[in-house]
Order: C-alpha cells, then structure tokens, then sequence
C-alpha cells in the first residue's frame, strides 16, 4: 500500500540506492543538491544513478555517486525501443544489486516508473505531482508544492527522510570541465548561451547581434548547440557554436566573467558553477525555473532582478527580448555583472 507519512522507511535499513533521473540537463542538476544530502546523512549508502548517455558528464568524478547507469535513451524510442528498454533492465538488474535497496524515482513519469518497478528493489519513492500514472507504482509519496522550483521539489525527498540542511549546505558539485583546445582562459569574457530548443526562448539574431555590438569593447564568447545558428560579425566576439561538449561547455561557464543564457540546461550549468549569471526567460516562469543561485539575476518582462523578486503578474507575460532590451542588458552586464 502507497504511504504518504514523513518517512515510514529509515535510509538505515538499506544497502544501496538507486536514482532514477534519466533526463534532462537542467533537472540532473537540479537533482544534485538532494542526492549530495542523501549520500551525507546516509554515506554507507552504495549509490547508483540512471541518466541518460548523453549526460552523464554531468555526473564523472561526482564524489558521492558510487556508479554512473548511462541509459541509452535514444535507442529504446517507439513501442520496439520500449521492449529493448525493458530487456536492457533486465540484464542491469542481474548484474548490479546489493539488498535491501531503495529506489528514489525523481523523474516521475511513466518511463522512470517502469525502470523503478522493474529492478524489484524493497521500497520505491517517488513525488506526488508525478505524471503518466507513475505514482501508481511508488511505495511512498513525498508531498511537493507544484509550484516550487525544482531544486526544492527534488529538496522535499532529503527531507522526507529527516535529513536536516541549511541554505548553505545546497550545492552543485558539477565537475570542473575540461578546456576547450586551443582556447585561452585570457583576456576574461563574457559567454553568451542564446540557443534552446523550447520554442520562443533562443535570442532573435537581430537581438543577439545588437547584444554583441553594446559589448564592443568585451571579449565575446558564443555557445549553444543550434541548427540555424545566428551569422553575428564582430572581431571581439568568438563564436562556438556546435563546437563545445558538455565537459568543454560546464569549463567555459566556469572560468567566465559573467554568464548570459536563456533558459535551457546550459542556463542551469551556468547558475551552478557561476554566481555572476544572467537568466533570460521569455514565456516560461523564472520562480519556478529560473537560475536557482541567489545572486543569479533574471530577465523577464523587460526587467532584470533576482527571480523571487519577479511579481506573479510579470511571470505570466510573454515577452521577446526587443533590440532595446539588448542594449539594457549590455549596460547591466557591464554596469553590475562585470563591475
């Protein structure tokens, strides 16, 4: 029977924990910060996470994360990728078990639900505002407020198990990168990440450009992955676009004077490793998905300020960064980000 108590279970009574959180960039990291408290309060725990391929660079040389299950999303696409998916489970769940284990289900939908059930572990958790009926297979739901932001949301686990933490013990221990060759860390710049595949938040060429040109006198650095990447001129501006990993791209926000991105993953990787980012978020909600760092900064409805600053009203709007809002945002860069 499904249980909503605090915690009826103690993380004591268990030999390992499996995450499931395949995807997505962002939430991966979002993800960091409650599994680091979990691994903390619980260190005799061996800890396994799932994420898809792609990602889990994100996750190399994480000091609390015993073992990294590259789940091999693109393959196991349509109804034969879903029975592949399922024997490729099978096979894992063989080979890599130590018992009693728990299984935290951040993912919440259906896919995440059925690699869960199909491990057979002891115990299974999962959120309540899970979709795609997977709280149907958890053994315990942790209450979350919807309207949260997702570190918060994914926080409320650690708590569920009365694991106490401080503002300061919210970390995201992303690796350190690895520097693009033959990049040159010198002069410092200003890395601009204007592309995302959610419709109507990438930065209109015109935009960008106009962004670029009030940052004259600033070393420029372009990344993002697009596949119509904006022509942008300009001998200060050094445009990697499709040219960067995620090893290289996590480095490069790292080691930046400043971060600008619209929302996306990358937006998330910058707030993480870098306090002095810049959030642009055109239709979506910065206090719920905005940077999560309290000195990271938002643009939304033409104004910039903290994202629990922003005012309901101003977080329903659907506004597209004008050229007039480029040259605003190349004075705060300059003026705020870069003083």
């Amino acid at each position: 029977m499904t249980v909503e108590a605090n915690h009826p279970v103690d993380l004591r009574d268990f030999k390992a924990a499996l995450i499931v959180k395949p995807s997505s960039l962002g939430d991966i990291v979002h993800a960091l910060p409650a599994v680091r408290l979990i691994k903390r309060a619980h260190p005799h725990l061996r800890l396994r996470w799932i994420a898809n391929s792609e990602w889990t660079p994100l996750l190399e040389g994480c000091p609390f994360i015993d073992e990294v299950i590259p789940f091999q999303r693109k393959k196991f696409r349509g109804v034969a990728g879903g029975l592949k998916s399922l024997a490729w489970a099978a096979r894992w769940n063989r080979t890599r078990r130590e018992t009693p284990e728990i299984v935290l289900d951040f993912q919440g939908l259906l896919r995440s639900a059925l690699i869960s059930y199909s491990r057979g572990s002891d115990w299974i958790v999962g959120l309540a505002d899970s979709r795609e009926g997977a709280s149907h297979f958890c053994d315990q739901i942790v209450p979350v407020d919807a309207t949260a932001h997702a570190v918060d949301r994914y926080l409320q686990i650690a708590k569920a198990f009365g694991i106490p933490f401080s503002a300061d013990d919210i970390q995201f221990p992303l690796p350190e990168g690895t520097k693009p060759a033959p990049f040159e860390a010198a002069p410092p710049f200003v890395l601009i990440h204007p592309y995302s595949r959610g419709q109507g938040k990438t930065l209109a060429p015109a935009s960008l450009q106009t962004l670029c040109d009030c940052l004259t006198g600033t070393r420029v650095i372009i990344v993002g992955v697009s596949k119509a990447p904006a022509s942008l001129s300009g001998k200060h501006i050094t445009d990697l676009t499709n040219q960067t990993n995620l090893s290289e791209l996590i480095w490069l926000m790292r080691h930046a004077k400043a971060c600008v991105s619209v929302d996306s993953g990358p937006m998330h990787i910058a707030a993480a490793v870098n306090p002095r980012t810049l959030g642009i978020h055109t239709w979506s909600d910065p206090r719920r998905v905005g940077p999560y760092h309290p000195q990271a900064y938002v643009w939304k409805a033409g104004r910039i300020s903290h994202r629990h600053e922003l005012t309901a009203e101003e977080c329903q709007t659907d506004q597209q960064v004008s050229e007039p809002d480029s040259r605003r945002l190349a004075d705060f860069i300059l003026g705020t980000l870069l003083a």
